[in-house]
């Protein structure tokens, strides 16, 4: 995972490349999509999830964060009460749309080959992370998640296990969720002063309950002289008398390090 520099030019082009391809299979491709929103919110808690909206983030001006939270609310009404119907695919960016200043997207912050800039739309990473969390946690399937490639930031009051995110780039790093069950199901997001929240919801009772778990979590020391952080992301599914009924793998993580590696309890480094 030694970083690999590009050029501008390849970097445009490519960007224009896989932005035109994922354009076409939009539209001629097999998902039907959810587009559907209701207000009226179906009475049944699946699953919820809530993050801060503020956090001091090292050398980052906080005006970039004040910025994040008005394009998550440009973001979230594009999103908020969307109904998934049985068969439906959720696509993130297909529901979103390009974030542009027109439309009221301000500068935020991005991550970027391991470093952070700012640009227009930033910080709807946020979002994402949510709703694949959330997701993890209810019956839909992931049918399209981008890892992020870089780990940036060291851990600060971690609740959930490293690696469990989304992160997105119009249009081409999207996120997409797949209703495999014979009931809709609505997505329902919404920001307070503090938080950004969201809730899965059904008309139908939950017949199990989720817990996601990581294994082999380590970091390694490479021959070019950087560190890479890996894990296994597992998801444990009971039934609601808390018999288990499945484990399985749901993903694998490799990022690299911007920063100096911590040793904390359950950390293994490892020099290869």
């Amino acid at each position: 995972m030694k970083p690999i520099k590009r050029s501008k030019i390849r970097m445009w082009v490519g960007t224009r490349y896989f932005r035109c391809k994922r354009h076409l299979k939009w539209i001629f491709g097999d998902d039907k999509w959810a587009t559907k929103r209701e207000s009226e919110l179906f009475q049944e808690h699946i699953a919820q999830h809530q993050t801060i909206l503020l956090r001091q983030l090292k050398d980052v001006d906080m005006q970039l964060q004040h910025n994040k939270i008005i394009n998550l609310k440009i973001a979230v009404q594009k999103i908020d009460g969307l109904i998934i119907h049985p068969g439906q695919t959720f696509s993130f960016w297909r529901l979103v749309g390009k974030p542009t200043r027109r439309k009221g997207y301000v500068d935020g912050m991005i991550l970027h080959y391991g470093k952070f800039k700012h640009g227009v739309g930033g910080g709807l990473c946020q979002l994402t992370n949510l709703l694949y969390w959330m997701s993890l946690h209810s019956p839909l399937e992931i049918k399209e998640r981008h890892r992020h490639s870089y780990d940036v930031f060291p851990d600060s009051s971690r609740s959930q296990p490293f690696g469990s995110g989304a992160t997105c780039s119009y249009n081409y790093l999207d996120l997409r969720l797949y209703n495999p069950t014979d009931h809709p199901l609505q997505l329902c997001i919404r920001l307070t002063d503090t938080d950004l929240i969201g809730e899965i919801r059904s008309k139908m009772k939950p017949i199990h309950r989720y817990e996601v778990y990581e294994k082999q979590h380590r970091i390694t020391g490479e021959y070019w002289g950087g560190h890479v952080r890996h894990n296994l992301i597992y998801r444990r599914t009971y039934s609601l008398d808390q018999v288990l009924i499945e484990d399985t793998y749901v993903t694998e993580n490799h990022a690299l390090m911007m920063y100096e590696p911590l040793l904390e309890s359950g950390v293994t480094t490892v020099n290869e």
